[in-house]
Formats: structure tokens, sequence, C-alpha cells
């Protein structure tokens, strides 16, 4: 299966399921468009059995299925993540890097799931109150009192879900997962290690800070973020030969601590809307990576945001069905497996037939998928066999007018991030620049 190894997985010599059923079982119940996730079981049991033939045939009950996948998602997830990974390596170099760079983009988004008691105190962002607290809004909730509708309405229990997104073939390549007031930095510096060594990173104005850049520079990775109104940056320091675009992240704390200064390279773009956009970067050689490229790689990175549509809107996981907080988090661990799975077979196809990822329609591939699922039975019919309809599974090349939507997913009106708060250094911040680099130079720390 797409070279996984299975190492170190092993179950009960009594269990009828093994590595490799509940592996392809995980991935049917996630495609399945079936309304229930037992129906989805249901039918990726039959489909197993029939592949599966020769062996006993696996537990037919589905709160078997979700208890052993709830034991084992997450081992399995990591082996095939990794072979997953490598298989993108190997099959797609075409796209695998933008404008002479590894990119990847990074953002995170919310993801519903049933509000029931139990999701609502481990993803609801006010899961941990008073019996007092709860006692009042148990009966203000009685009450119906505006004040109770708007604290349900904010008490809704979410996902936090942050994605690391391979901006050349428009595949996911990491997750992190947690309450819907998790920490997107966070979970950023969690996936940090997973992206190869000198990759640039880039994402939107949330993922700011003296501290979590340094985090990423000092790893060997490079960054490429949009910067707003959050951030307050200096010119004219003259910690650095200046030049044009040239500022710097050193904020109070940070110099009173007597730490280097970030030296940064800022480039002002415009967006879809023509507003101005506020990039910085570490990379200061413009050969490397020139103004023009910051912009083209800034406005691919809106590909995750289509990404992140395509699984909440496409594959139907804007709201997930499991009741259990447990079974919810396996459920969108295997939602974004099955999509990834889907996307690098689809992708290794056509991306070598000359296709680019833009290209490839999510819609049809996954077509393609449940057509064998339905049909599993009989042989396919002359032209429907699962390759030939992946290759068909393209987007319509007509240009229509004023269809934002068509590339675009739609969000609700989002406040302008704003320009950076930029100033020139004081004459104490000079001086105190120039005793810091004099301070590093005689530890032999000055780049």
């Amino acid at each position: 299966m797409m070279g996984v190894s299975m190492s170190g997985i092993a179950f009960r010599a009594e269990c009828t399921w093994t590595p490799e059923t509940l592996v392809f079982a995980a991935l049917l119940w996630a495609w399945s468009d079936e309304k229930t996730l037992i129906e989805r079981f249901t039918v990726a049991r039959k489909i197993i059995i029939n592949r599966y033939a020769e062996q006993p045939e696996p537990a037919g009950s589905y709160q078997a299925f979700i208890k052993i996948l709830c034991r084992w998602t997450e081992p399995l997830r990591q082996a095939l993540s990794t072979a997953f990974r490598q298989r993108m390596v190997q099959t797609l170099a075409a796209v695998w890097m933008v404008e002479g760079w590894l990119v990847f983009a990074v953002d995170g988004s919310r993801v519903d799931v049933p509000r029931t008691r139990k999701n609502e105190e481990r993803y609801s962002p006010k899961s941990k109150l008073s019996r007092k607290a709860q006692k009042r809004r148990r009966a203000a909730k009685r009450r119906r009192t505006r004040q109770a509708m708007l604290e349900r309405r904010a008490n809704v229990p979410r996902i936090w879900l942050t994605m690391m997104w391979h901006v050349g073939s428009g595949l996911p390549w990491d997750w992190q997962t947690g309450p819907s007031d998790s920490s997107e930095r966070g979970h950023f510096q969690e996936m940090l290690d997973s992206a190869p060594a000198g990759s640039l990173l880039t994402a939107d104005a949330g993922f700011v800070g003296y501290d979590f850049w340094n985090t990423v520079l000092d790893a060997d990775r490079h960054l490429l973020v949009r910067v707003g109104s959050n951030v307050k940056l200096l010119k004219q320091l003259g910690y650095a030969r200046e030049s044009e675009g040239l500022v710097y992240l050193w904020p109070d704390r940070a110099a009173k601590r007597r730490l280097l200064p970030l030296v940064l390279r800022m480039v002002v773009v415009t967006n879809v809307d023509r507003e101005p956009v506020y990039l910085v970067t570490d990379v200061m050689n413009k050969r490397k990576l020139s103004d023009a490229k910051m912009a083209a790689i800034y406005r691919k990175r809106w590909g995750i945001e289509v990404y992140y549509r395509h699984c909440k809107q496409t594959f139907d996981r804007r709201k997930l069905r499991s009741h259990n907080p447990d079974n919810a988090m396996v459920e969108l661990h295997w939602s974004l497996l099955g999509m990834w799975a889907m996307g690098l077979h689809s992708h290794s196809r056509l991306v070598g037939q000359g296709v680019l990822p833009e290209q490839i329609s999510f819609a049809g591939v996954w077509r393609a998928y449940r057509r064998p699922m339905r049909e599993y039975k009989s042989p396919p019919d002359p032209g429907e066999r699962m390759s030939q309809l992946i290759d068909r599974a393209l987007l319509d090349p007509y240009k229509r007018r004023n269809k934002t939507s068509r590339d675009y997913p739609l969000k609700k009106q989002e406040k302008s991030a704003g320009p950076p708060i930029l100033r020139k250094a004081t004459h104490a911040q000079v001086k105190l620049a120039k005793q810091v680099k004099r301070e590093q130079a005689r530890k032999g720390l000055t780049a």
C-alpha cells in the first residue's frame, strides 16, 4: 500500500482486523458519501470482505471498528504520512519547487462537531467552567435571554486544525489539531521538524512574533510572512548594511535582554482586491528571492484556503458526525488522510501527463473513487475504469466573468490587517544595537 511500513504495528492474535485491512477500511470509510458513519462503515466492510475473500471476515460491529481505529490512528497516521511524503518526492518532481524554493504554506481553520456534552468539554473554548458557572449558564439558557443565546453561540465545540500544505503540489504535508482555542503558532512549531531544512514557510498575519520567528530561523527554515498593524518594525537601526526594504524586528523586551534584532526585508504588493499587502522575509539576497518571486509565492499560498474549501464543502466535512470527542478526532484525521491519498494518486498520474495541480478537479477525483466503490461487485464499463475517470477529472477551462468563487473560497469579509507600524530607530536604539553587535562579535556569534 504505497510502500507503507507497518513495522511495530501488531494487533492481538484473536483480532479479525489486520493493519492493512484496517487502513483500507478507514480510507474507504472516509471516501464514502453515505449519510451516516455506520452506513459508511457497512459499505467499507463489504468491500473489504470482497477484496480479502481468503481472510476471515472482520468484525461487523461499528463500535469495535471505531474502538480499534481510535487505538491505532496515530501510529497509522504517522506511517501513512511518511509514505505519502516519500511518494510526493518521487512522483511530483515537476511541481516540487516554486520559484526555486521548496515552499510550504501554513494556515488554520475550525471544523464543527456535534454539540454534545463531551464534545463541549473537549473542544469548546469555555470548557473549563466552575460548577456555579455551569449552573448559571444552564439557568440562562432556560430563560432564553439574548445573553444566553450569544454565550451558547460562542461556545460551539470545534476542532482547530492547522495544516502545513505543500504549495507546489497542492497537497497536505502535515497537520496538528486541538480545541477551538488552540494556538496556531504552537501547532506550527510542532510541525516545524517535518519541513525539510532550507524550506520557505509562508503564512498570513497571524503567524508573527519575535520568539516565534527566531524558533523558525534557528531551525534552518526561512520565512515569508504577511505583517499587519500587530507588528512593530524599525528602520535605520544601523545593525546591518542599509538597503531598500531593510527593516528590523526588535521589540523592547528583546532589546532589554540584549538579544539580536531580526534583520528582514519588506516588500509591498497588491492582493486581488487591489489592497496593499506587506510581506517580510529573512532572505536578504534578491537573486535568490526577488520581490516578484515573493509576491508570486504568497499569492500561491491562497491555495491552502481552497484546499480547506474542498475539505469542508466538496468533501462535506464542515461539520463532523461523531458525538464522541475521540471518535470525532479520528473521523477528522482519516478524512484528511483520505483526501491526501486521493490527491496523491491523481496528482502523481496527471502531473506526469503535464497537467498542473490547479487544473485538477477534486470533486472529479472523488467521483472517480466513489463509482468503483458503488460497483465493486461488477467490472467497470468501457471508459469507466478509475484511471480513466481520473484522467477526465479536470476543471472546466472556460473563463467566466465575475465568478471569483470559481477560483477562491467564499469567506466572511475580514478586516484588513493594515500596514505594520514602521518607525525610525531612536538614537538610544541605534546605540544599543551597536553595543549588542559588539558583544555578539566578541562571543563569535555574529553572522
